[in-house]
């Protein structure tokens, strides 16, 4: 039986439509979701939307509409923005869901008969945008007296009565977490802000809220809501049947990895551990907190007039050349910058120029000089044992940067096996074989064959819909399509008995041109 795989995104506050942000987020989420799978994992991805909250109920009193049009629709801008961007998900959840507040309630209920919640009075500092409270300490003075959070973000004093969860009762056990568990936050710099936080001391967590109805109602207390972020984070349950013992729960929690903003890995690495310790469940194995994507250096905000729409990214440069240059650009866990000249450079330089042009290539040679006929090359040489060994070494990198999410290491290691093929091409000089030797010129496009198939294969999980058009030119079928088939030296074999032919091949990685207004 395959062994599971259970990948989370945060879910994605719908009080605005989806920036570049939660493109990124996703698409990383989405090519790991597709790489374990390729990989023989049994995978689940879930992502979605957070519907509660003070933030949707304003939100929704300033357009003047219900909370829950507002996010019937903004709901529906992720979905179909995660749709173009080709996001594997197995579930889209929304928090509005009746599921949903079944899941928040029942963890609620387990917290409390763990005697970890208290009904109190809450006097303190809250931001209404980052839904967190803060304790004087980690706050700035902003202009005109305002107080600021360590987002940046505006706070109000707050007075009203809440529950309580008994935060500072999980000190030692959190500390004991990360100490024995030292991956469990990733990257290091994350964990090693995380542990600071917690040695700091941790206070009891106000809960509930009353000053708003817009939220899932506290168990026995319905003039109360849910704290946002115990809603939010249960939604990781709530997608596996919880509280039910489902065979999805069983299978797949706990979690392999939540892939977050490094803005919300407070919430994931110390409220959410100790929710889940309270309410007697199983951890995630590790919450890893990516990055910021800055727009040619800069934050992106509406008052500099840079926030950038991803699905006209993705329309005008393509889903795949933009996929590629998120994870390739970036080395993921740190902040990194993107322009139209960025994404045009890297995509020419790597996708068009080098693989793309690579396949086309050899494609077309075989199409001309073989009559699009493939064979198993009766003599290898060894320069052919060479270039098939260093697209082997190129994979292998791939596969292992990978595991770690460091995506743009794997790619790197890949485009230096691509670079080997091209430098084989030139030294081999299939068109001038064609004259002299036409039994080397065949084995020489044979093997390129075979490069391109498992070079094609390694890279599918980034750039998914052009590497199932190359494929599809190659004869390879959509089941044969997965890593663990790279090791399958049968399959030309079975290609070649299959009388499939080479036919005149399409390019599936054009140029891009620069944007008018970026050249200007």
């Amino acid at each position: 039986m395959a062994e599971p795989y259970y990948i989370t995104t945060a879910i994605h506050y719908p009080n605005g439509k989806p920036h570049i942000g939660h493109a990124y987020e996703t698409i990383a989420a989405d090519v790991m979701a597709r790489f374990q799978r390729a990989r023989g994992r049994n995978v689940r991805f879930q992502t979605g939307t957070d519907e509660h909250g003070l933030k949707m109920a304003q939100k929704a009193r300033d357009l003047g509409i219900t909370p829950r049009q507002l996010c019937d629709e903004m709901s529906g801008h992720f979905r179909n923005l995660f749709d173009l961007l080709d996001i594997s998900y197995d579930n889209f959840i929304r928090t509005t869901e009746d599921s949903h507040h079944a899941a928040s309630q029942a963890i609620w209920r387990a917290m409390e008969a763990n005697d970890d919640l208290y009904l109190d009075r809450y006097e303190g500092w809250y931001s209404i945008r980052d839904e967190a409270y803060y304790d004087e300490s980690e706050l700035t003075d902003g202009e005109e007296g305002v107080k600021l959070s360590p987002q940046g973000t505006p706070v109000e004093w707050t007075v009203e009565e809440s529950w309580f969860f008994r935060l500072s009762k999980y000190q030692e056990p959190l500390l004991a977490l990360y100490r024995d568990n030292p991956e469990f936050v990733r990257p290091a710099s994350r964990l090693n802000e995380v542990v600071r936080f917690v040695e700091g001391g941790l206070r009891d967590l106000s809960v509930s809220r009353t000053s708003f109805d817009w939220g899932v109602k506290v168990p026995g207390a319905d003039d109360h809501v849910m704290y946002v972020w115990v809603d939010a984070l249960t939604n990781y349950l709530t997608g596996l049947g919880y509280p039910e013992k489902t065979t999805d729960f069983e299978t797949f929690w706990p979690a392999d990895l939540h892939l977050i903003g490094k803005d919300i890995v407070r919430f994931h690495a110390v409220y959410w551990p100790a929710f889940l310790m309270s309410a007697n469940l199983p951890l995630p194995k590790q919450v890893f907190g990516h990055g910021f994507l800055l727009n040619r250096g800069q934050k992106e905000s509406k008052s500099l007039g840079n926030v950038t729409d991803p699905v006209e990214l993705a329309e005008k440069f393509g889903v795949d050349p933009l996929r590629y240059f998120l994870l390739r650009e970036i080395a993921f866990g740190q902040d990194g910058s993107y322009s139209p000249e960025a994404i045009v450079t890297r995509t020419n330089a790597e996708l068009a120029n080098s693989f793309g042009n690579l396949a086309q290539r050899s494609l077309s040679m075989i199409f001309k000089n073989l009559d699009g006929i493939v064979s198993v090359p009766s003599e290898v040489a060894g320069e052919d044992v060479e270039l098939l060994s260093a697209v082997d070494a190129g994979i292998s990198g791939l596969t292992e940067k990978f595991e770690q999410l460091a995506f743009s290491d794997g790619l790197d290691a890949w485009m230096k096996a691509v670079f080997a093929c091209n430098q084989y091409v030139d030294e081999m000089a299939p068109w001038a074989l064609r004259k002299t030797d036409p039994d080397r010129m065949a084995a020489v496009l044979m093997t390129l064959f075979r490069c391109v198939r498992n070079l094609a294969i390694a890279v599918r999980p980034v750039v998914p819909g052009s590497i199932d058009r190359l494929l599809d030119q190659m004869g390879v079928a959509a089941d044969q399509r997965d890593f663990t088939l790279l090791e399958d030296i049968s399959w030309l074999e079975r290609l070649v008995s299959s009388g499939f032919r080479v036919e005149k091949p399409t390019g599936v990685f054009p140029r891009l041109e620069m944007p008018e207004e970026a050249a200007a």
